[in-house]
């Protein structure tokens, strides 16, 4: 995997703005299972939920990305940092992504998901391991596309289905694939 040094160099400072903690949204919640509004990532207000999903990531024990629709924002915005988790190998560290896509994936894998906005339960999903996404930086809009292996792939799936409207329940193969979460968030 190569790293894009624009997206591992990136830092919530750059949004020059101080991030607030957010309320995190429960399924059933309408706005989890609603397609975000694609956004303008210049917008000083998506600039602000930027630092927002950041800050309220950082103070979240076990959380290694969260989306816009899981503070209550219909929007295609989300942070990821998976560098302190322990299935961790390759990373980008902390970063935000606007409006991204997956364009490409392959070598399909099953892992376990668990999610805060439905605390209760954790899923076996079959995703994609190797990945390529395309989204924009807050702030500056600068459209950037980086290459995302193992759990920093799945988190970054995880995410972008959050701004479609869907959560790792909708993904997972069925009940027999849905389990009581033993440690709860």
């Amino acid at each position: 995997m190569t790293t894009n040094p624009r997206v591992r160099d990136w830092t919530e400072a750059e949004l020059d703005v101080p991030g607030e903690l957010r309320e995190v949204v429960r399924a059933p919640a309408a706005v989890l299972s609603a397609v975000g509004d694609v956004v303008d990532p210049t917008s000083p207000d998506v600039v602000r939920l930027a630092a927002d999903l950041v800050a309220t990531m950082r103070v979240s024990p076990g959380c290694v990305g969260l989306a816009a629709p899981q503070v209550g924002v219909g929007a295609k915005v989300f942070c990821v940092d998976v560098s302190e988790h322990p299935k961790t190998r390759e990373h980008h560290g902390t970063f935000v992504l606007c409006n991204a896509e997956v364009v490409s994936g392959s070598r399909n894998e099953k892992a376990r998901e668990g999610c805060m906005s439905v605390p209760d339960f954790t899923g076996d999903v079959k995703r994609p391991s190797r990945i390529v996404v395309r989204g924009q930086l807050p702030g500056t809009g600068e459209e950037v596309e980086l290459e995302a292996e193992a759990f920093e792939a799945r988190a970054l799936q995880h995410e972008i289905d959050h701004c479609d409207g869907l959560l790792f329940l909708d993904r997972a193969a069925g009940a027999h694939a849905v389990y009581a979460r033993k440690t709860y968030l």
